[in-house]
């Protein structure tokens, strides 16, 4: 008896972990749960520290408006420059995957398609590529136009 005792026990624990682990794996997956730091506007702008964004990785940002989170994604390039865009493009968005960073590259989760993060910016886009956002550099940060960021609501 002692030992179906057990065995149940142990079928419940097993059962609890592999729901555990779904359910840490599900919120990273949903959009807007798990993936970017939540920015706060100062005088309708989101700045950040230019040292933070510097290392070539891709850094992500999400700003709540209405109940709608508005995801975004600060890079530096291989060309030395900093590169900003939504974290959905024109064709993939309504999927609501965004992008994931391969070195020098984003990939689309949707579709796949890579781009290189040199490339992002408001003369590469349409099609898959990462919607670009506007941005300013200025003693040591980076400043982004609340209205700017607002204006990619669509896509989220």
């Amino acid at each position: 008896m002692e030992r179906k005792s057990n065995k149940v026990k142990w079928i419940i624990a097993a059962v609890g972990a592999v729901l555990l682990a779904a359910g840490v794996v599900s919120a990273f997956s949903i959009p807007g749960i798990g993936k970017g730091e939540k920015v706060k506007p100062a005088n309708g702008m989101i700045t950040v520290p230019l040292g933070q964004v510097s290392d070539g990785k891709a850094h992500f940002y999400r700003l709540e408006d209405g109940g709608k989170e508005i995801r975004f994604f600060i890079a530096k390039g291989a060309d030395g420059a900093i590169h900003t865009a939504f974290d959905a493009c024109d064709v993939c968005y309504r999927e609501k995957k965004g992008y994931d960073q391969q070195g020098e590259f984003m990939v689309c989760k949707n579709c796949n398609r890579k781009f290189a993060i040199s490339r992002i910016g408001a003369e590469a886009g349409g099609g898959c590529n990462p919607s670009a956002l506007n941005h300013t550099g200025n003693a040591g940060k980076i400043a982004i136009r609340i209205a700017d960021i607002k204006a990619g609501a669509r896509f989220f």
